[in-house]
């Protein structure tokens, strides 16, 4: 069974979408281990629930939860952005999919695999906060600041990354590669024609 996921994996990694490692599983695991710390300091004496973001962020919801020494709870919400162009939204947010939870006067951290202009993020935290929780965090595994409109504080942030299209760890492409175990950055040479048609 080992050999064949490995076989599997050295498939997907030679697809010429996909460019160098940026962050290696190694490197990932760690940092989430040392998030986990802080949690678990920071939330003691408390029962958090981790609102996960679909569909991305499951990947790293799941090694955050194992990381944090405290008893806790895991929701998900879907969120649709309307896309204006391959990779930029046009800030139009939609609820898919609602928690199956209530909220009020829990401590809430949302989980989120990358942000970026921050509006989704924005629109949850709207949602979120006119449920009454006693408190709301954010805790994403990639920043990319640069592109950030909405006005965000971010409590727990793995990595910072730059203008580099990413897939891996739950960050796909057209829906594939999100089982990769790392973090590779797109061939950009490879997908620019499908991002300028998309234009």
């Amino acid at each position: 069974m080992e050999n064949s996921v490995n076989v599997n994996l050295q498939n997907l990694t030679g697809n010429p979408v996909i460019g160098k490692i940026l962050f290696p599983v190694s490197v990932i695991q760690e940092r989430i281990a040392e998030i986990g710390k802080e949690i678990t300091k920071d939330y003691s004496g408390k029962d958090p629930i981790l609102v996960s973001v679909l569909r991305g962020g499951v990947f790293f919801l799941t090694d955050l939860a194992r990381n944090i020494d405290l008893e806790l709870s895991i929701d998900f919400i879907g969120i649709s952005t309307y896309q204006s162009t391959a990779h930029d939204s046009s800030g139009v947010v939609k609820l898919t999919k609602d928690l199956e939870e209530s909220v009020e006067g829990k401590d809430i951290i949302i989980v989120e695999d990358i942000i970026d202009t921050g509006l989704t993020v924005s629109y949850l935290l709207r949602n979120l906060k006119s449920r009454y929780p006693n408190s709301i965090e954010i805790c994403t595994l990639l920043d990319r600041n640069t592109r950030r409109i909405a006005g965000i504080n971010i409590k727990y942030s793995c990595f910072t990354i730059g203008e580099e299209y990413v897939v891996g760890y739950g960050l796909d492409y057209k829906q594939k590669f999100r089982n990769l175990d790392a973090i590779y950055r797109l061939n950009f040479a490879t997908v620019k024609k499908d991002i300028e048609m998309a234009k």
